[in-house]
């Protein structure tokens, strides 16, 4: 579904050539380094669980194109059908290594070939699936005139959402009403201001929430927006 209303938010030499060559470099960097953790994170969600190894989902990529975003199974086979889309911390559907996966967000590398495959860019919104970028406002699809991202700001302040949805009665609507508006929030924000340098912070700033201390990673959360529970 290709949305009109998801207009360019912003123009120049880094937004049209810069940013596509910067994601197909970085991504083919990344893939060589990571590609043995890669392997080893594939074989054991294979161990452990029937089922593929990847997950697919559509997902609402930029001007609205739907695209399906890679990611490593975390949860049992058909987990999709036993429950909400969203997942909470502790929830059953999740395997033991999974969880590992999640916490650690090593599920997250297959994306790098929605990157090389033009779908998505290393630093940018988080591409949402087509049921809930139908409740966006028309403010809020401004966000559709870039390419989602692997990370980004919204992303990095929102790091503990499973936490953040764990013991909500109603954990979709909680996160449609509130999680979801605070990052499109910070997401329309950002596309804004797109640049070289943003890109490069962000990829920073990710590497050190994943690799870092607790402590460095709870100061550079606390500048960022926060949902209010």
């Amino acid at each position: 579904m290709r949305s009109e209303e998801a207009s360019r938010v912003r123009s120049g030499l880094y937004i049209r050539f810069g940013k596509r060559i910067f994601d197909t470099i970085g991504a083919a960097v990344a893939l060589v380094v990571v590609g043995p953790l890669l392997f080893l994170c594939a074989i054991a969600v294979r161990l452990e669980s029937r089922g593929p190894v990847f997950f697919r989902q559509w997902r609402v990529g930029q001007n609205g194109k739907p695209f399906q975003v890679i990611k490593l199974r975390t949860m049992i086979h058909g987990a999709e059908k036993q429950g909400p889309k969203i997942t909470a911390a502790g929830d059953p559907r999740v395997t033991r290594v999974g969880g590992f996966l999640r916490r650690t967000k090593l599920d997250e590398l297959p994306q790098l070939f929605n990157v090389l495959r033009n779908e998505m860019s290393l630093v940018g919104p988080r591409p949402e699936v087509p049921e809930y970028t139908l409740k966006y406002s028309l403010a809020e699809r401004k966000v559709l005139g870039v390419k989602p991202g692997i990370t980004g700001p919204a992303s990095l302040a929102h790091f503990n959402e499973e936490q953040l949805l764990a013991g909500r009665a109603d954990k979709e609507h909680f996160y449609i009403s509130t999680i979801m508006r605070r990052k499109l929030q910070i997401d329309l924000a950002y596309c804004l201001k797109i640049s070289l340098f943003e890109d490069l912070k962000n990829i920073f700033l990710t590497m050190g929430a994943l690799f870092l201390a607790g402590d460095f990673r709870s100061k550079n959360m606390k500048a960022a927006p926060r949902v209010i529970s």
